[in-house]
């Protein structure tokens, strides 16, 4: 046979493979489509970490941003600061004012800060607008995300509620320090020091030589202080990652999935050639004997799938390329971004690569069976191994069961290794759809009930102090919508060993506690009793039970942490305790906000311009910030990878398929000889098909469930939010879930199994023979 070398077998093996397309067109589709899917969910991970990280890096870097921002008591002398070890240079020290602002109804607490030019160290970066000269004495500079917070442009003016003082915005910039957050982190204004009229601190910025040296920088500044000058300190760190905010949360989200999306497609792909050798070794039995090496038969298979994937590869890639920008939303602002990063091309390029060369890899080692298969075909056993009835089929027979659907799952219990793989397979890309119906069933929970995942209040409302505590409680609660008032005050508090701040808030009495969502130990009841969130725990290397000391200004708090509470703000960095706690040790404080809990059904919005309107202006009311607002855009990804899941699923479903039609040919003549139909000997297929199916959503779901729950939690865990958020889906949906796998299964076996029992008998005979 050595006519039939190398230029033989090429053609020969296009003929082959172009036959075996034909024969598996809907396979190849499915194929290409998971792979495409799969490729495009990995590039947009890749955009949304880049989007995540890259522009907060370009402002600090263009900036020349402080790494740490230091806020202190008027009279503090923060010239000392410039002379510490690995200070590089400073920014200020700047006098600040805490104030209100106003523009077209629209109000937000911020910081104005006094800045007569603009600064070499923490640089306001202007997107619009200019910056005030000496002739526009009221003219300030607003922080972009306050800016678009109030919808203010340069020439709006801003007025000062309960003052007669107004301002004019005379430039938008970007900053790389903390943004505005409603409620949480007031915004940044700069104005000449004139306009800050009733300065109550200073802030001071410090650009290090080395960022790593920053918690020593901050320890050795407040020594320097004093802890009783240090109002609130803030790192690059924190900045940095209040920037990446949930965009970091949907990269990883959709890298996790891609990446088990591109394993279970090179399983299913291993599967599916597998398979094929077993029901081809005739046809490659030919093959080597008209003079293929087993180098040849391993690359037709190879490069047949290495084509479906190099295909689904660049058209995933020419798709995001082309059209990611124009996805509405998050994802579409991600991908315009990282379009212009400098890594963009690379990635573009690496990610399909490295899909092809993982699918290239399993593919290869499935086609290396085939290659080893001998040119003279080996008789086929008269039965598979294993295939005798067992006891269990007997006793069902004889309790005169349906013949077809005892042998349906004897069959698909029979040649246990190969079964279990394929159930291995099949397990996959479902127990992937489970914990992304529980990501799916997480995010709505956050919706649907925000005081089981930290947010028990719906609106938080501020005073500008012309109405005393009482006078706005009373007010408040005149609403027959506000079930709960609770005053509240935050402050800042220094941790042990004096490298940052904390949130310390008091919110509620002990006569009417404040609703904590508690996901371990019990409500702080007592004097002293505390409940911190997963990120102050952290921080402080401590746990449910134990004691922790803070300061706030020069007095110390010492605390007993009696539970865990989910707590979504401030990277779960929060110690919250009673008002009455914080008033015992310090007397002066009063109700800074009041947080008020809603009947169920009332609208927000509505509540809160009706109180607005019964404050006369005196009063700031705004939603509570919900932290799924910003992981809606997980839904439509979340639904993309089901998509994707499910195409795997089917390439699966249809090899699992082919074999049994395959495997079941050698019984058909036996089957046909003792009576059966064909509708009998199909519906023994089908039976087959769903139990393998079932068997998978069963192992899915019993894995899926666990699985989904550790990783939501420890995403909890490392956001700070802390574990205890995870939702499982409903059992209903998981019944539907099972339910489709199974009768979708059952539904693709039909016509391939009808097909097959109703061969003529020469068909039925080659094939065993």
């Amino acid at each position: 046979m050595a006519f039939g070398g190398a230029a033989f077998g090429g053609a020969a093996g296009r003929r082959w493979a172009q036959s075996d397309l034909r024969t598996h067109r809907g396979e190849a589709l499915f194929l290409v489509l998971a792979t495409a899917g799969i490729v495009a969910s990995l590039l947009l991970a890749t955009a949304l970490f880049g989007y995540a990280t890259n522009p907060w890096q370009r402002i600090f870097t263009q900036a020349r941003g402080a790494h740490v921002w230091i806020h202190t008591v008027p009279f503090a002398d923060t010239r000392k600061l410039a002379r510490l070890d690995g200070v590089e240079s400073v920014a200020g020290p700047y006098r600040t004012e805490s104030a209100t602002v106003a523009v077209r109804g629209s109000r937000a607490s911020v910081e104005l800060r006094g800045v007569l030019r603009p600064p070499s160290v923490g640089r306001p970066l202007l997107t619009a607008g200019h910056w005030p000269d000496a002739t526009e004495p009221d003219g300030v500079v607003l922080e972009s995300s306050l800016a678009r917070a109030l919808l203010a442009e340069p020439g709006d003016t801003l007025t000062l509620p309960g003052t007669a003082r107004t301002l004019t915005v005379e430039g938008i910039a970007d900053s790389a320090e903390p943004r505005y957050s409603p409620g949480e982190q007031p915004g940044l204004v700069w104005a000449p020091p004139s306009a800050v009229r009733a300065p109550g601190g200073q802030v001071i910025g410090l650009r290090l030589g080395d960022p790593g040296d920053t918690d020593y920088a901050v320890q050795r500044a407040v020594t320097v202080l004093g802890a009783g000058a240090v109002g609130e300190v803030s790192t690059w760190q924190q900045a940095r990652a209040a920037a990446q905010g949930d965009n970091r949360l949907l990269g990883q989200v959709l890298g996790l999935f891609g990446l088990g999306a591109l394993i279970a497609a090179g399983f299913a792909v291993h599967g599916a050639i597998a398979t094929r050798i077993r029901g081809h070794l005739r046809d490659l039995s030919v093959l080597k004997a008209i003079g293929f090496t087993p180098g040849q038969v391993v690359r037709v298979f190879l490069l047949q799938h290495l084509a479906y994937a190099l295909l689904g590869s660049v058209a995933a890639a020419v798709l995001t390329e082309a059209l990611g920008s124009r996805i509405p939303g998050r994802l579409g602002d991600a991908v315009g971004v990282w379009q212009g990063l400098p890594g963009h091309t690379l990635a573009l390029l690496a990610v399909p690569v490295g899909a092809v060369l993982f699918i290239g890899l399993t593919t290869g080692l499935a086609a290396w069976r085939a290659g080893r298969v001998p040119p003279v075909p080996v008789p086929r056993p008269a039965a598979p191994a294993g295939g005798g009835l067992t006891g269990l089929a007997r006793r069902a027979l004889g309790l005169r069961l349906p013949a077809a659907l005892v042998l349906g799952c004897h069959k698909a219990c029979a040649g246990r290794g190969r079964s279990l793989a394929t159930v291995a397979r099949l397990t996959l890309p479902l127990l992937l759809i489970v914990v992304a119906l529980s990501a799916w069933t997480t995010i709505d929970r956050f919706h649907s009930s925000p005081e089981r995942v930290g947010v028990p209040t719906a609106l938080t409302v501020r005073s500008d102090g012309a109405l005393d505590a009482s006078a706005v409680r009373a007010l408040l609660l005149d609403d027959h919508r506000v079930t709960g008032a609770y005053p509240g005050v935050e402050v800042a508090a220094l941790v042990p060993g004096q490298t940052g701040t904390i949130a310390l808030r008091g919110v509620g009495t002990r006569a009417e506690p404040y609703p904590y969502t508690l996901a371990e130990g019990r409500t702080a009841r007592g004097p002293d009793e505390a409940v911190a969130g997963q990120g102050l725990l952290d921080l402080l290397h401590a746990r449910v039970g134990d004691w922790v000391r803070m300061t706030v200004g020069d007095r110390p708090q010492i605390l007993h942490i009696v539970g865990r509470s989910i707590e979504p703000q401030n990277a779960g960095r929060v110690v919250t305790t009673s008002l009455d706690t914080l008033r015992e040790n310090d007397p002066r404080l009063f109700p800074a906000f009041y947080e008020l809990r809603l009947r169920p059904g009332a609208d927000p919005q509505r509540v809160a311009a009706a109180l607005a309107a019964a404050g006369r202006g005196h009063l700031d009311v705004h939603p509570v910030d919900n932290p799924a607002d910003g992981l809606s855009p997980l839904r439509g990804v979340v639904a993309g990878l089901i998509a994707v899941l499910a195409l795997i699923g089917l390439v699966e479903l249809l090899t699992a398929i082919g074999g049994s039609v395959r495997e079941g040919e050698r019984d058909l003549l036996a089957l046909k000889a003792i009576g059966m139909s064909p509708r009998q000997i199909t519906a023994i297929t089908v039976t087959a098909t769903s139990c393998t199916a079932l068997a998978a959503a069963l192992a899915g779901t019993a894995l899926g469930l666990p699985l989904a729950r550790r990783l939501i939690d420890a995403q909890g865990s490392s956001s700070g939010i802390g574990a205890g958020i995870a939702q499982s889906p409903s059992p209903a949906l998981l019944l539907a879930l099972g339910a489709a796998a199974v009768l979708g299964a059952a539904a693709l076996a039909a016509l391939p199994a009808s097909r097959a029992a109703r061969r003529r008998l020469a068909d039925t005979l080659s094939a065993v023979t």
